[in-house]
């Protein structure tokens, strides 16, 4: 070889001797929040000894579909957490073996059997027994969608740093529908959406199934999330045509090991729209015969379907009252149909009509609360937390409670329509615990809505929870790290409505960031106030409904005009020069006579109600004495700016955990709270400015007035902001 080839050949060698110097030795994952609470990084060294002594080999018996989910999630699961793969085997061999299966698919597990009885079919206990005079771990369930729950809560037990040894866990799930509403478009716009387009790539199903769908039912059976529904409530009626039956089709069975059952939104009008009929009468026979066929068509595609939601006669949408008939008939209709299939129908109780009431927040009620007893029994009204619409903070709704022959499914929202979308964090689960732990008193002292929930309070076994999904193609998923949180949260929330929100974030940070104290500690006590935070700078004192028209972006408390007066703001807050607040006393819509009547009395008495309801239920003088010694108007001041300082705390407990959280993500989240200080801050001036004109007062010492002249917030627009609907 000539000396100039060798020294060539000598270049290229050094070159990739500093090359390879200069890059990692594996390849290396950014932390960019794909991973979710799914992470499996590895445990601290001093925990991972005993772990691996507790999981030295796996045995998961069954071949089911969803038996292999599971080997492959305790397979990931343990080798990313403990830096190795336990063995696998056919049964247990040596001491720390982690047996998992049923009495019914494992020899071993059959002495099990009488303690799985009472755990239905997707209870499991999680328990160290020894097998065969070995020490062992068992996930034991009565199926093996019981077993798959049980192994991710194990990987839970060593995500979070909890000990191994003497286990003795028995769980099942305190409800029995617990579903996601997606309310994404078949062109994959997501109305109220903030974190990309939908996750669904409809044009290309059911040829390409993205492995994000797999990751998705991942992630739902991790926390107990047992269905979808995979498209808008203001749904296409194209959704239940063959060619769309058979991309839901596609993902119901990528779903299907992991449990999870495929439910579809429908449109009331549909045997109009797609299938010729004049009418969609629900108590016309040919009606009646259509929706039997579509039922049998849908169950022919997808054998386990789980039902219909419906939004019907609300915001336009059609429904049975368009015929004169009731929410009854209509949702009766659909359940006859389904019935023979085992479905249910989730029948929407979020309902208002053109005709405008004299308090919208009173409608649901009158329209639903004759009816009970009237419902099939495969239909569940399902009910938002509050009688508006998933606002900052509402009063429970006054239909929990008021139905005991009906049972009632809990609608929450994930996504943060009201809550400063994807850029401000808002950790929900307090939220969810308030109306979860608020008292009804329609039993007497106790009566929460939790306990009609679960149907525990009236005997009902239908229950369920839905969540209106903040997923999307973003990377992350949600569109901000610390709104995974409000997905993990709704799960858990929905398998155990009694958890403490506080306990969850625990969980979650521990899971998502870091199991050091020094940052699951604060980043916890940032997120367990940030709810509250977000209520003062927007919301405070019961009011609501201040958001910019149709966006729902920004505050726009002047709102008024357009189409219907309770589309604006003007109509909740009733701002004049002798005060603020909607009175629903009895000396105003009386809206308070919805609910028992020691909640009744409570809350249409000035001098009992709440101050966080306190302008929800009253009209309230600007000179009004409150708790704190301030006048109404300088404890509005004061909670505005308490909201903006809250944000601002935020940040600095984020700053300071520079270097403790990885770089990518605390980067971007540290750029989110940026954005919300000047939002929340934004929130307090136009807010302030716009109050002020009525209540003709001067700001508090101390308070900085708006830099800008109201004129100012009310000349921005922005037509383009994200989620609105279509």
């Amino acid at each position: 070889m000539h000396a100039a080839g060798r020294r060539i050949r000598r270049g290229l060698r050094l070159a990739a001797c500093w090359l390879a110097a200069l890059l990692p030795a594996g390849p290396v994952l950014a932390e960019d929040g794909h991973d979710l609470w799914l992470r499996y990084v590895p445990v601290q060294e001093e925990r991972a000894a005993d772990y691996r002594a507790r999981a030295t080999e796996l045995v998961v018996a069954s071949a089911t579909p969803t038996g292999q989910a599971t080997r492959e999630e305790l397979v990931r699961g343990l080798r990313g957490l403990l830096g190795t793969a336990p063995a696998l085997a056919a049964r247990a061999g040596r001491d720390g073996a982690v047996v998992v299966g049923t009495p019914a698919g494992s020899p071993q597990l059959a002495a099990l059997a009488p303690d799985l009885a009472a755990l239905g079919e997707e209870g499991y206990l999680i328990r160290s027994l020894p097998i065969g005079g070995r020490k062992a771990t068992v996930v034991a369930a009565n199926t093996d969608r019981g077993a798959l729950y049980g192994a991710f809560h194990f990987l839970r037990l060593i995500q979070t740093g909890q000990p191994l040894h003497a286990l003795d866990i028995r769980q099942a799930p305190k409800t029995k529908v617990r579903v996601l509403n997606h309310w994404d478009n078949l062109d994959r716009y997501v109305e109220r959406g903030y974190a990309g387009e939908s996750i669904w790539d409809w044009h290309r199903l059911p040829g390409w199934k993205d492995p994000r769908y797999t990751g998705y039912a991942r992630a739902n059976a991790s926390i107990g999330i047992n269905g979808t529904v995979l498209n808008n409530v203001n749904t296409s009626a194209q959704m239940l045509t063959p060619m769309y039956l058979e991309k839901a089709a596609a993902l119901a069975g990528v779903f299907r090991p992991y449990g999870i059952k495929v439910y579809l939104s429908a449109r009331f009008s549909a045997p109009i729209e797609i299938g010729g009929l004049k009418t969609a009468d629900p108590l016309d026979p040919a009606v009646r015969r259509w929706w039997k066929a579509k039922a049998d068509e849908v169950y022919r595609t997808i054998p386990d379907f789980g039902g219909f939601l419906v939004k019907a006669n609300s915001e336009g949408q059609p429904g049975p009252q368009d015929y004169g008939r009731s929410h009854a008939d209509g949702a009766n209709m659909l359940a006859e149909a389904l019935a023979p299939h085992g479905g249910i129908v989730m029948w929407r109780a979020f309902v208002y009509s053109h005709e405008e009431p004299d308090d919208r927040a009173k409608q649901a009620y009158t329209e639903f609360v004759p009816y009970d007893g009237t419902f099939a029994p495969n239909v569940l009204v399902q009910v938002k937390n509050g009688a508006i619409d998933f606002q900052p903070r509402e009063p429970f709704h006054p239909l929990f409670g008021a139905m005991p022959k009906t049972p009632l499914m809990m609608e929450f929202q994930i996504t943060k329509e009201y809550l400063g979308f994807a850029t401000h964090l808002a950790y929900l689960a307090p939220l969810y615990e308030e109306a979860l732990r608020a008292d009804t008193q329609v039993r007497g002292p106790g009566s929460t809505v939790a306990k009609v929930v679960d149907g525990s309070l009236e005997g009902h076994a239908l229950t369920g929870m839905a969540g209106v999904a903040n997923i999307g193609s973003d990377r992350n998923w949600s569109g901000s790290h610390f709104d995974q949180a409000n997905w993990f949260a709704f799960g858990r929330l929905a398998w155990d409505p009694y958890l403490e929100s506080e306990a969850i974030a625990r969980e979650w940070v521990k899971m998502t960031f870091s199991t050091d104290p020094a940052v699951v500690d604060p980043v916890v006590a940032m997120m367990m106030g940030s709810r509250e935070a977000v209520v003062d700078y927007m919301t405070p004192l019961g009011l609501h409904h201040l958001m910019g028209r149709g966006h729902h972006y920004g505050p726009a408390p002047w709102v008024s005009g357009g189409p219907r007066a309770d589309w604006t703001s003007v109509y909740y807050h009733r701002a004049d020069a002798k005060g603020i607040g909607f009175d629903r006393s009895a000396t105003g819509s009386n809206a308070v006579a919805q609910y028992a009547a020691p909640v009744a009395a409570q809350f249409g008495d000035l001098a009992t109600v709440p101050e966080e309801f306190l302008l929800w239920f009253h009209h309230v003088p600007w000179d009004h004495r409150m708790a704190s010694g301030r006048t109404l108007w300088d404890e509005l001041v004061h909670r505005y700016g308490r909201g903006v300082d809250y944000v601002r705390g935020m940040r600095t407990t984020w700053d300071g955990l520079a270097g403790k959280v990885d770089a990518e993500r605390h980067a971007q989240v540290a750029a989110f709270l940026a954005i919300q200080e000047q939002e929340a801050q934004w929130w307090r001036d136009a807010s302030i400015a716009y109050f002020q004109t009525f209540s003709k007062r001067p700001l508090p010492a101390g308070e900085a007035a708006p830099p800008h002249d109201l004129a100012y917030y009310q000349s921005l627009q922005f037509p383009f902001a994200p989620g609105d609907g279509k």
